[in-house]
């Protein structure tokens, strides 16, 4: 499994960041090749289910995730959500923590440990970085766009 870490500062309030980052169909403008699709009906928070299928035809692969901690952000507290991987080939968590910056704006941390079962560990550090890397841009990209 690769633990990686993503942190961005933004100058979207809490509540805004929180949005742009848990409307989880968005997810699918800002990965290549993936589609996203909620389960489980509104509202949204703690046992809500999505599939993020990545791939082309016959090539892809469901990452089937579910909310396990949903605590939005509220007057200066930070937001948590944590998200578990339920499917297969892609096992591990993943945490959005959403902070209030003293400057009006918010710092947002996203958490993850990835893991794609029967790739050795010995792959992880490529993992991480790879996971970095793309989370990193989708982050950027969900933050950049209303």
């Amino acid at each position: 499994m690769a633990l990686f870490h993503v942190r961005r500062d933004t100058t979207l309030d809490a509540d805004e960041a929180w949005r742009r980052l848990t409307a989880w169909e968005r997810h699918a403008d800002v990965v290549p090749l993936t589609r996203v699709r909620v389960v489980t009906l509104p509202p949204r928070g703690a046992g809500t289910v999505f599939v993020a299928r990545t791939g082309v035809g016959p090539v892809a692969f469901d990452d089937r995730m579910e909310v396990v901690v949903w605590r939005p952000p509220h007057d200066r507290t930070p937001g948590l959500c944590r998200l578990v991987k339920r499917g297969s080939p892609v096992v591990g968590w993943a945490e959005i923590e959403v902070r209030p910056a003293v400057d009006g704006g918010s710092q947002v941390l996203w958490r993850e440990e990835l893991g794609v079962r029967g790739v050795p560990r010995f792959f992880d550090p490529v993992l991480g970085r790879a996971g970095r890397w793309m989370f990193g841009r989708a982050v950027d990209q969900l933050l950049s766009r209303p």
